[in-house]
């Protein structure tokens, strides 16, 4: 591919993120995830919520018709099972002014939260743009993607809860050298086929980039190599929402020196960052 082909599609890329942040379950408008261990209410929707019975999984909602809350298209008058993104048929949630819900599972399925989408949010209207780096060939880099034993994983943290860790498939490390300096990286499975996910730190971040770290996708080709475009680096879904708890990189995915390519940071429309 040309340079200039490789431009126009990095172009693209940047409009496809765009288009998808402020959608209406884009990262933009996620307004609250709520854990759910008791019946409670929740922050900016009707119902009364609660944990379904044990073996369902998911939630259950109490509502009159008033409340104007639909799920899986039928308004909820009594209580009803609000099934989770773990289920076959995870559940769809509508309530009146245009606001969607979600329900999530935590890693061993003994907890959900309400995700709360609204289109109209505060975030989506001060929306400008994603701020990213021009595109840059010498950050298209061929590595050796090197598969690991069955069952091995990965530590991994989150930012709102450093202490919990929380082991992840490690399908493979991906080995490459970049000026002189080896790298090892780990490579988290996405559930995409073969596709794996990179969440790396360099050392932009906090500077020119978001503060946490960034993600890369790609995919191991056939021969045992793997391409990693850093010019398709994006930032995670905590640099839109602060309801989103996003993974941190391990420390095998920190680089010491700035990498200068893909996404750096959620703008408003007066140029500030939106997410610091």
């Amino acid at each position: 591919m040309s340079t200039d082909s490789a431009r126009a599609d990095l172009a693209a890329f940047h409009e496809r993120r765009r288009e998808r942040a402020v959608s209406a379950q884009g990262p933009l408008a996620l307004t609250n995830t709520q854990w759910v261990d008791s019946e409670q209410p929740i922050w900016g929707v009707p119902g009364v919520w609660a944990p379904a019975p044990t073996g369902l999984g998911g939630l259950r909602v109490t509502a009159s018709p008033a409340d104007g809350i639909v799920v899986d298209g039928s308004p909820v008058d009594g209580t009803v099972h609000v099934a989770g993104d773990d289920a076959v048929n995870p559940s769809r949630v509508r309530f009146d002014g245009g606001a969607t819900g979600t329900v999530i599972a935590n890693d061993d399925r003994s907890s959900y939260a309400l995700r709360v989408w609204d289109p109209t949010s505060e975030a989506v209207r001060a929306f400008g743009s994603i701020d990213s780096f021009p595109f840059d060939p010498r950050w298209v880099v061929t590595a050796e993607f090197v598969p690991t034993p069955d069952g091995t994983e990965v530590d991994i943290r989150h930012q709102k809860d450093l202490d919990l860790s929380r082991p992840k498939p490690l399908p493979g490390l991906i080995r490459f050298s970049l000026d002189g300096v080896d790298y090892e990286l780990a490579a988290f499975p996405t559930g995409e086929g073969s596709r794996v996910q990179l969440v790396f730190g360099d050392a932009t971040n906090g500077d020119t980039t978001y503060s946490v770290g960034r993600f890369l996708f790609a995919e191991p080709a056939g021969d045992g190599t793997i391409v990693l475009d850093f010019n398709r680096a994006v930032l995670p879904p905590c640099a839109f929402s602060y309801n989103f708890n996003c993974p941190i990189p391990p420390k095998q995915n920190r680089f010491p020196v700035p990498i200068e390519a893909g996404e750096k940071n959620v703008l408003a429309t007066d140029g500030s960052i939106l997410h610091e």
